[in-house]
């Protein structure tokens, strides 16, 4: 029996807002960028819905993420709902809008913590990766967001363009008070599977990335934790195949995928409750089609990249075939 099957409700929910952001990144897992809202995302009331729903469900913790967050309309009134339901909140920004006062409004929900991505421990790295970016920026939103007294997250995404800054980055996030550094291999989904040719950093590189990493663990493991396994996005599907997480991936358009390395969805929050979805979420790892996906993934990684290519997982007629 898996552990999912015990549960009445996600231990997480994932919510990606929007696919619109204020940056144009060159590995962004979630293939977003300036304009470039999914058509049919949530509305407002939708959104306030559903909501309402996981704070009912008694969902401990969600994070927030998009795209950009904070630029969708409605995103304070969805971080009260969930924070003033008792949800313990996690924020993954670019920091580009977390000014003092963003920061010190946040400051007042139960902030489990924000994560602001450092691509680049200078301007010129951090602005190939992170096109209409500013390092500068990030830094002051990871400043602003320790100022007001919340937990930083910083993450940093390896590539042929700033894989070589790694211990610069994380110096930079130690002396900015982060508590957590996250990193790993790059994932090949997104837009930065459409750049693999141009992003891949060589077996070389990633070698002497790991043994940088893990040395920088060994130094920083009193004031900071690396948080770096799975080291690969197809290591954690494998262990996903053995023990699926507890967690909802919400696509800006309400959809459920299955896994962040499958094409797979397998709800939709417009049409079915919370409770229907996660009914569904659990059945999904045991239909025929995922497993031979994840099989295809694993053998073949380059398949990774019909990841954003979402599938209808059949239905739920189906989908109860394996519950």
């Amino acid at each position: 029996m898996k552990r999912i099957d015990a549960l009445s409700a996600p231990l997480f929910v994932s919510w990606q807002l929007t696919r619109d952001c204020n940056l144009a990144c060159l590995h962004c897992c979630t293939d977003s960028a300036p304009g470039k809202a999914l058509d049919g995302e949530l509305t407002r009331a939708q959104a306030v819905r559903l909501a309402e729903e996981i704070v009912a469900a008694e969902v401990p913790y969600v994070m927030l993420a998009g795209g950009e967050p904070l630029i969708v309309d409605w995103f304070w009134e969805i971080a009260g709902i969930l924070g003033r339901g008792g949800v313990q909140l996690k924020i993954e920004s670019n920091g580009h809008l977390m000014t003092p006062d963003a920061a010190a409004r946040l400051a007042r929900l139960p902030i489990r913590s924000v994560q602001i991505s450092l691509d680049g421990a200078t301007e010129e790295t951090y602005g190939k990766q992170r096109t209409y970016g500013s390092l500068a920026k990030a830094v002051a939103g990871c400043r602003a967001v320790v100022e007001a007294g919340m937990p930083l997250e910083v993450t940093f995404a390896p590539t042929a363009l700033n894989i070589h800054e790694i211990d610069a980055v994380v110096g930079l996030a130690a002396e900015l008070g982060a508590f957590r550094f996250n990193t790993g291999m790059l994932m090949r989904i997104g837009t930065a599977a459409k750049l693999w040719e141009r992003l891949e950093p060589t077996a070389e590189q990633y070698a002497i990335f790991k043994r940088r990493v893990e040395a920088l663990d060994e130094t920083y493991k009193e004031k900071m934790e690396l948080c770096y396994l799975p080291w690969s996005i197809e290591q954690g599907l494998a262990d996903g195949l053995f023990q699926p997480p507890a967690t909802l991936q919400v696509l800006p358009d309400g959809r459920v995928k299955v896994a962040a390395a499958l094409s797979f969805t397998c709800a939709d929050l417009k049409e079915l409750s919370l409770e229907e979805a996660w009914c569904d979420y659990r059945a999904a790892w045991d239909a025929p089609e995922v497993q031979a996906a994840a099989a295809r993934v694993l053998e073949d990684p380059s398949r990774l990249a019909e990841s954003n290519a979402w599938i209808n997982l059949a239905g739920r007629d189906l989908l109860a075939i394996g519950k």
